[in-house]
């Protein structure tokens, strides 16, 4: 799986207004302070994407996500790739995996967590479907008045929808003919 984490704002939403060449438009945003963190991974054998909300992004909820992961594929082995936020080294998270993964060799962890080069946002698959997520909903800003309708249009549209990446072939073994 193919994990990263999304802030969502308030201010996500604002669309394109008209107004004169060369000059800057300013539009008041309400609530800009209203925040929703969601989870979020893609299947790599399916390309299904796993969406779930938490308060924020921090070690305890990185580990409730991966055991709801694991609720969701049970008996499986899961293997995580994701950046370098620091909930992703976080104690909780080493915790976490130490007791799922004791006495296992490494061939047989139940989760094995692996990370991107740093500063490499580009690597992960999860990022586009983030900002596929947040340009939907930057072309519909007129219609959601409030962040309870953004935050339901976000999870509908990333919920419904498949998104292929040509980057999912990075990370899986494509067969050669000979």
């Amino acid at each position: 799986m193919l994990e990263d984490e999304c802030h969502l704002l308030w201010g996500d939403v604002c669309g394109k207004v008209w107004g004169p060449r060369n000059q800057k438009i300013t539009v008041d945003i309400t609530n800009e302070r209203q925040r929703q963190t969601y989870y979020g991974a893609v299947n790599l054998l399916t390309h299904q994407f796993h969406l779930n909300a938490f308060d924020a992004g921090n070690g305890e909820n990185t580990v409730a996500y991966l055991e709801w992961c694991q609720r969701l594929y049970p008996g499986k082995k899961l293997l995580v790739l994701w950046d370098g936020a620091s909930y992703h080294r976080s104690q909780e998270l080493k915790t976490f995996l130490a007791q799922q993964n004791a006495g296992l060799t490494e061939a047989d962890w139940r989760v094995t967590c692996l990370w991107f080069a740093p500063n490499a946002p580009e690597q992960n698959p999860v990022e586009d479907i983030w900002l596929k997520g947040k340009n939907y909903l930057r072309k519909r800003f007129a219609v959601n008045k409030t962040f309870a309708q953004v935050k339901c249009a976000f999870v509908d549209f990333l919920h419904d929808a498949f998104f292929p990446s040509a980057k999912f072939l990075w990370y899986w073994p494509n067969p050669q003919l000979i």
